[in-house]
């Protein structure tokens, strides 16, 4: 099945290209950032982090870590969950003016993003929109690479720390939209499963499914050798479609958010089961970092463009705010019925990697068998019934359609061709399942 699906195309990609940072994962492994930010040449840190972190026990050991091996630093706190581009413009003037020659990152995806993106402006500044794709940007590249970055991430979803993309709302548009270069790839991560353990559980639901969704996605998009063949090697995209090494990490995501998640999310205590979901989020996020998402993370920026006084249990933002993993797995069931068309055989096999009793069912089952899995999951983990649990109705399709339709290329990666009239049919089906 997996040569078949990446069998030649006329005109199509012949390669595909795989990055990773140098990773380590471990309970305990933050002490190593002082000697891995040495090695890396650092001597004066610009360390990010955000006002919830900031004084906990986390950041606290990376900060000793860095004293421990002589180094200089700063914190950059002022970080909005779901960052935006005041908060990268901020960050980048921090960056600027602290002369640092490295970055650590000790968060979120939201932390980690904004320290991607506010090193792209501090280097080389530009118009804000300039370095976006269309239709809201230029789609310029980044002239060259970053400082040297160490990321450690906090939360078991995001998988920030092994992607070359950075996701930030544009305040003017009141949208989230993705910015994306080989340059903002991290250059090394320390994945400290030790983070987890004081999560609520709704925090580890979200960011699980989040997950769950990447490698999915991963999994089910459409073949690399399907997008066009880009001829100089040093412009392709990690965004390049599914690829035979990102089809082991999804896979192996899959099966451990299908084992783990449930256990995760209801049982604090459960470390094994946190572990497992922090190994899982890192292989998610080195296969969506070198195949790029498709409709559930486009149709969710539309969810959070247009969300109306709610908020969520587990999270101290403000209204209006729904957390990204929520936004994204919202849709997903729906989604998936739809795109399974389009790769029959794979979304079995997702549903199968994530524990479905899928195994006498046919390719005209795809659909509904990996839709039902979810669907149960999200239930075990008291998610919301679909969009309409997040305020939405039919009289908001439309809108919530219009705005997500701009998200061009994860809608092209989607193994099935999608336009407006679609992505408005699937959100009408996703505003409850049970």
């Amino acid at each position: 099945m997996g040569c078949q699906y990446f069998s030649p195309c006329e005109h199509g990609a012949d390669s595909f290209t795989i990055a990773v940072p140098k990773l380590t994962f471990g309970r305990g492994c933050l002490k190593e950032a002082g000697t891995r930010a040495a090695h890396r040449g650092m001597n004066r840190v610009a360390l990010f982090t955000d006002a919830h972190l900031k004084d906990g026990p986390y950041v606290s050991t990376v900060q000793q870590s860095l004293r421990d091996a002589g180094l200089d630093f700063d914190v950059f706190s002022e970080i909005r969950i779901e960052p935006d581009d005041t908060t990268v413009i901020n960050a980048a003037n921090f960056i600027t003016e602290g002369k640092f020659d490295g970055v650590v990152s000790v968060g979120g995806g939201s932390v980690m993003d904004t320290a991607k993106a506010a090193m792209a402006y501090a280097l080389y500044p530009a118009d804000f929109l300039d370095y976006f794709p269309p239709p809201i940007g230029l789609g310029m590249p980044i002239p060259g690479a970053l400082l040297p970055h160490l990321a450690c991430p906090t939360t078991s979803g995001t998988g920030s720390e092994c992607t070359s993309v950075s996701v930030i709302r544009i305040n003017d548009l009141n949208t989230k939209f993705v910015l994306g270069h080989p340059s903002l790839l991290a250059d090394e991560a320390l994945v400290d499963p030790i983070c987890c353990d004081s999560l609520p559980g709704n925090v580890v639901a979200s960011t699980g499914f989040d997950l769950l969704s990447h490698a999915i996605e991963c999994y089910t998009s459409k073949a690399y050798t399907r997008w066009a063949k880009v001829e100089d090697p040093l412009k392709r995209s990690y965004a390049q479609g599914a690829n035979p090494w990102s089809d082991l990490a999804a896979t192996r995501a899959l099966e451990l958010a299908g084992e783990f998640l449930e256990r995760g999310v209801n049982d604090a205590s459960d470390s094994e089961a946190r572990d497992a979901l922090m190994w899982g989020a890192t292989l998610a996020g080195m296969a969506f970092g070198n195949t790029g998402t498709h409709l559930p993370h486009a149709m969710s920026y539309g969810v959070t463009h247009l969300m109306r006084d709610i908020t969520t249990d587990g999270y101290s933002v403000e209204s209006p705010f729904i957390p990204h993993g929520i936004s994204v797995i919202a849709s997903a069931p729906a989604i998936f019925r739809y795109t399974a068309a389009g790769a029959p055989e794979r979304h079995l096999q997702a549903a199968i990697s994530l524990g479905a009793d899928a195994w006498d069912a046919g390719p005209d089952d795809a659909g509904e068998v990996v839709a039902g899995r979810i669907i149960e999951l999200m239930k075990k983990t008291s998610m919301p019934n679909g969009i309409g649990e997040l305020g939405f109705g039919p009289a908001d399709v439309s809108d919530l359609a219009a705005s997500s339709v701009r998200q061009l290329r994860p809608i092209a990666n989607a193994p099935r061709e999608t336009n407006l009239v679609d992505i408005e049919n699937i959100f009408a089906a996703s505003i409850n399942y049970w």
